[in-house]
């Protein structure tokens, strides 16, 4: 028998959401999934209950960072003059800002 799947507040989570979703979609959600550096179940969570996503810095959530600046740059570079720009690069691009932001926030303060 599998272990007992508790949350942070102690909470036995035994109940089962599931959903479908396009390859397309699938791809984004993997990758906002990385760059938060949390596991997917907790990414929704989140997401779904209108909680902030809180990024803790580690080398995992770097690694994630690089590979999508590297995919945002090909894309960037594939597109001209500003056409056919798709909304999920527009969100993938506004995460790594926002993560890239809080992360200079914490080095400026010292955190």
């Amino acid at each position: 028998m599998s272990k007992k799947n508790y949350d942070n507040h102690n909470r036995w989570r035994n109940k089962t959401v599931a959903f479908r979703v396009s390859a397309e979609e699938d791809l984004h959600l993997e990758a906002l999934v990385k760059l938060t550096g949390l596991t997917k179940q907790d990414y929704i969570i989140r997401r779904l209950l209108c909680r902030d996503v809180v990024v803790q810095g580690n080398p995992r959530v770097y690694k994630a960072l690089r590979d999508q600046l590297a995919a945002v740059l090909n894309e960037l570079r594939r597109i001209e003059a500003g056409k056919n720009v798709d909304d999920e690069l527009l969100d993938t691009i506004r995460m790594i800002a926002t993560i890239m932001n809080g992360m200079q926030e914490d080095f400026a303060y010292g955190k």
